[in-house]
């Protein structure tokens, strides 16, 4: 019978062969934490290769991303569908085992990591969820939502700033399911981390409010085990195992040095390894006993067999409760969802009122927040700005998991990444809100819910120089047309309570990636719609209006289509023939077919004025060279918003004047 070190040491061939035959990789993490890995995927962690989905199975998050061929050699070991081909095809092209784990390509990767400090923070995310769900569920004998979230990190997620961000607040919310591993190995690529990283992490931690298990042997078995059981046994606290490992461990000439943190080792070193740990197989030969005693396929089964056991139980008791839980876990929405909400978007549309937009927003929250449980809301410390508290919003906390809102604090990236925790963990809708300019220190978590098309949704208000007083540091300028580059990610910025509504309807039916939602300080007059327009709202940009076949079309977004309206006016007092389009969406716009932006935008027409209160340069693709932009081309001043808009050039005149410069 194999022994545990044995079984360790097969993650540990893998890792360097994978990573010597790819001519690149991180070998070190996985040779490092190898035994870390066998203890708990082998005599802790609740899971079933079979189905990587069963809704409560233990959650493992490699937030240390590059040492992926560890998480690559735990799911082909336990018998996850990853063949021993798809450990030699490491980093490859269309391979399931690309350098850094992503989600969606290897069955059993619970998020993509890599950029560091993300890993724990979604790690965050899933344990509020399993908490928040676990109480909206669970009864009395009946726990079918009851498993951990394991995490392991290294230095650099320790030194990333998200990290204190999502840690602080794990604390704070008494994550007791969450137990993190701390990779203390005191190398990173630059060599020994005592020269930039002296933290007290122990302490730091624990000032978090975490319970911490310090000075485990990360190469020692029952010590490992036994900081797992302490760990499992605090319910009121999140858990920091601090692990002392000697990176690539079983390199007799390379560990402890930076030099196989991330580089492959060499075939003389690897030669070398397999001696040293008295591994007597070839590249990628792993014998059928270890094989045996790694597959937890039969087990999975097992433990899935028995939640589904517990699960019909439950449902016998409680069917309602459980068609709810099951359609949650399935992301579909109640069956009277499209009705309800398209019956208040009509009502809004018929009783005109002019909110600033970001009200508008808590008025379809209010609407909204009834039908949907599954909602789970919050702010970085601007509720009341942001306006996203509405009637039904309660704060979830360490001692009250039957909230609905976090208050997050002045933590937009930990947010924004929790965020995506949340909704890779299923049974929620997350969304959270900043001002516009605020996402700046968040980009990367938001660019990670496109990458994982997670359906996060990301609210910003105060959405220009429409700010005002609080001057340019507070304004954002650039920020729309950095987001709407970014794949996948559908981004709104509505013109009025319509629009607004409309724009919260498409981010909640969204199933395949995040959405931002983009909303102003300032009050927006409603705009008149034909049932058509209203129906072609969602479809990003549409005919707002339009005097038979145009000769100029002005297309604007937001706080802009009033103005533009207003030019419209009196361009037609000339004598001129203009068409009004509102573009509350550039990227639904982009995605339609060919025939209807030729019916929005026909190319016969190539007097175009776009006016957006933000960069110029972006506009240039719908009014062509010829065309003019009123926009942003500078960063904007602190003074009221009248003043600023007329200072840059968003008035009537100077849009009626750009139109009529047009050849």
């Amino acid at each position: 019978m194999p022994s545990r070190k044995e079984l360790a040491n097969a993650i540990r061939v893998l890792s360097m062969d994978a990573v010597q035959q790819a001519k690149s990789g991180h070998p070190g993490a996985p040779m490092g934490m190898a035994d870390i890995a066998e203890v708990l995927w082998r005599d802790y962690l609740n899971h079933n290769p079979a189905n990587p989905d069963w809704a409560d199975r233990d959650r493992f998050i490699l937030s240390n991303g590059h040492g992926s061929m560890l998480i690559y050699s735990l799911l082909h070991l336990s018998g996850y569908d990853l063949p021993i081909e798809e450990i030699k095809n490491f980093r490859q092209m269309h391979s399931k085992t690309p350098g850094h784990p992503e989600y969606g390509y290897a069955p059993g990767v619970e998020t993509t990591t890599g950029p560091l400090g993300q890993g724990i923070t979604n790690a965050v995310g899933m344990a509020v969820a399993e908490k928040a769900l676990a109480h909206q569920f669970n009864r009395e004998g009946h726990d079918i939502v009851d498993h951990f979230t394991y995490c392991f990190l290294g230095d650099g997620c320790l030194m990333e700033g998200i990290s204190h961000e999502a840690c602080s607040l794990a604390g704070t919310l008494g994550l007791g399911k969450l137990v993190a591993f701390w990779d203390d190995n005191g190398i990173s690529i630059d060599g020994e981390v005592e020269g930039w990283f002296t933290d007290d992490t122990a302490v730091r931690f624990e000032s978090y409010g975490w319970h911490v298990v310090r000075n485990v042997d990360g190469h020692d078995s029952e010590a490992i085990r036994a900081a797992i059981d302490e760990a499992r046994a605090e319910t009121g606290k999140p858990t920091l195992i601090c692990c002392k490992t000697v990176i690539g461990y079983g390199s007799p000439n390379k560990s402890g040095s930076h030099d196989c943190h991330g580089a492959p080792l060499g075939d003389a070193e690897i030669a070398a390894a397999r001696e040293f740990l008295n591994w007597e197989h070839g590249a990628f030969d792993i014998p059928a006993d270890i094989y045996a005693d790694w597959n937890a396929v039969e087990a999975g089964t097992a433990k899935e067999a028995s939640w589904a056991e517990k699960f019909d139980a439950y449902k016998a008791a409680f069917p309602e409760l459980a068609a709810e839980f099951e359609r949650r876990q399935k992301g579909e929405l109640p069956a009277d969802w499209a009705e309800k909400s398209q019956a208040y978007i009509e009502g809004l549309q018929a009783n005109p009122e002019n909110p600033a937009t970001r009200k508008a927003s808590q008025n379809a929250l209010n609407a909204f927040g009834p039908m949907l449980p599954e909602f789970m809301g919050g702010s970085a410390d601007l509720a009341g700005s942001n306006l996203t508290l509405w009637e039904g919003s309660k704060g979830l906390t360490a001692n009250d998991a039957s909230g609905n809102y976090i208050f997050y604090g002045v933590r937009e990236f930990g947010m924004s990444a929790i965020m995506n925790g949340i909704a890779l963990h299923k049974g929620f809708i997350p969304y959270g809100a900043t001002f516009l300019m605020f996402m700046e220190y968040a980009r990367n978590a938001v660019r990670m819910a496109a990458l994982m098309k997670q359906p996060s949704i990301f609210v910003y208000t105060h959405d220009s120089i429409g700010l005002g007083e609080d001057g340019p540091t507070h304004q954002p300028v650039e920020q729309l047309a950095s987001m709407r580059l970014t794949p996948n990610l559908v981004n709104w910025r509505p013109c009025d309570q319509v629009e607004s509504a409309i724009a919260w309807q498409d981010a909640i039916e969204r199933k395949d990636g995040p959405t931002s939602l983009v909303f102003t300080r300032q009050g927006l007059q409603q705009q008149a719609r034909t049932a058509e327009q209203l129906a072609n709202v969602r479809k990003g940009g549409y005919v707002l209006s339009c005097d038979g076949a145009p000769e100029i079309i002005l297309i604007a977004t937001g706080s802009e289509v009033e103005l533009s309206m207003q030019a419209a006016a009196e361009l037609r007092a000339q004598g001129k023939k203009v068409r009004v389009v509102s573009m509350p969406s550039t990227d639904l716009f982009d995605a339609q077919d060919a025939a209807y932006k030729e019916s929005v935008l026909p190319s016969a027409v190539t007097k175009r004025v776009a006016v957006e209160a933000g960069i110029e340069d972006y506009w240039y693709k719908y009014v062509g060279l010829n065309g003019a932009v009123v926009g942003m081309t500078t960063f904007g001043e602190s003074a009221p918003a009248n003043e600023l808009f007329e200072h840059f050039g968003f008035t009537v005149e100077n849009i009626v004047a750009k139109a009529n410069q047009l050849a």
